[in-house]
């Protein structure tokens, strides 16, 4: 099969033989009409009109009963050519016949090669029809012969003309499918990098303010509860602070169900980020009792910097409350040429940074590198923490 068989060309060849299939049947009846009345009485007359009607009767089953057993394509090309030489061989309207059947050898043929030979053969049984009965004659070489050449001919340039234009409709709509498959692949691969991206996003903006706050909470509730006898002043405060922790904890999961994990600008966004940072390294040092020593300097950022600024925060604090057994913390916030540095150090016993795991530090990179920036982060076992962010100004400016 060549590339005509596929549903564009099916849909084209079927177009065009329900087209033809009104003008065949006043050309047939035309031509039985013709038979009858022209013709002169004799047995040939009545060979001639049962010929037609063999012809017109298979093409009637093929086309009322396209699925039929009996009567396929090819059968009905073959009933056609036994046909014309026979109405060439009696002389009666076989030229008529050729000329109205002629597109039926492209529209059954199916494929170049297959419909130019039941053309051929349709010639050649014309001409030994006509042959038979006109002899080598001046009549068949001048009439017969020439006139079914040219006949042929027209056909087969329609015919070849015809197929190249539905495979060149066929092969570009081929490459439309592909290209519509392709997008769809695209659009499906975009949606799943987008989901991923929404599912790691989420699950960082968890892990900085739901996870941090429920793990300060286990870490008051233990401190309160070992020191409720003794220190029952101190084990109160742990306690307010318990309280003022899970109601941010509360607001912080409000804002992640209503507005896709984005902190709301009552959150994060009002005021300076010093004022921001502030708030967090007081309630730090409130909870643990830590020095923190705090040189924040007053700048204006967009809300996205504040975030990512804060986040950082929240995560380092986090880290020295849960691994370092520091006794002092120490936070600088700077604007330098470059852009806003936020520094972050501690005394506490290190650790070795190739060797860390774990989801906080790379989410901090991660959250930085999507606003152009990156993290840094120097320590060793016994010598305490760095943590170094930095975010370009650029991102100020396209805010």
């Amino acid at each position: 099969m060549t590339a005509l068989a596929s549903p564009l060309a099916d849909a084209f060849w079927a177009t065009s033989l329900r087209r033809w299939n009104a003008v065949c049947w006043v050309l047939f009846a035309a031509m039985a009409v013709g038979l009858v009345t022209t013709a002169p009485a004799g047995g040939s007359k009545y060979q001639a009109v049962a010929l037609l009607g063999c012809v017109v009767l298979c093409y009637a089953v093929l086309d009322r009963f396209p699925g039929n057993p009996v009567v396929r394509p090819r059968v009905y090309l073959s009933v056609l050519v036994l046909g014309l030489g026979g109405l060439a061989y009696l002389g009666s309207s076989y030229a008529a016949l050729f000329m109205v059947t002629l597109p039926h050898y492209w529209m059954f043929g199916r494929t170049p090669r297959a419909s130019m030979g039941f053309l051929g053969v349709a010639a050649a049984a014309t001409l030994a029809g006509s042959l038979v009965r006109q002899g080598w004659s001046a009549e068949f070489f001048g009439e017969t012969l020439m006139s079914t050449l040219i006949v042929v001919a027209v056909g087969v340039l329609i015919g070849l003309w015809a197929h190249s234009v539905v495979a060149q409709s066929s092969e570009r709509a081929q490459l439309i499918e592909e290209l519509e498959r392709t997008q769809a692949q695209l659009s499906e691969a975009h949606q799943r990098q987008g989901a991923a991206d929404e599912r790691e996003r989420i699950a960082r903006d968890i892990h900085d303010t739901l996870a941090q706050g429920f793990a300060s909470i286990i870490v008051l509730a233990e401190a309160a509860q070992a020191g409720i006898d003794h220190e029952p002043a101190t084990s109160a405060q742990q306690l307010r602070s318990i309280e003022s922790t899970a109601r941010e904890n509360l607001a912080e999961a409000r804002e992640l169900v209503g507005s896709a994990g984005q902190p709301g600008p009552g959150q994060v966004a009002a005021g300076s980020v010093a004022l921001t940072l502030r708030r967090t390294l007081d309630r730090f040092a409130e909870d643990t009792g830590l020095t923190v020593d705090a040189d924040l300097a007053d700048l204006e950022c967009d809300q996205q910097t504040r975030i990512a600024l804060l986040r950082c925060t929240q995560e380092s604090l986090a880290n020295v409350r849960k691994h370092a057994r520091a006794s002092m913390v120490g936070v600088v916030l700077v604007r330098r040429p470059h852009g806003v540095e936020l520094e972050i150090t501690d005394d506490g016993t290190g650790f070795r940074v190739e060797e860390s795991t774990g989801f906080g530090l790379d989410g901090m990179r991660k959250r930085l590198a999507e606003l152009g920036g990156r993290l840094t982060v120097t320590s060793s076992v016994g010598d305490g923490t760095r943590i170094l962010a930095m975010i370009p100004l650029a991102s100020e400016v396209e805010a």
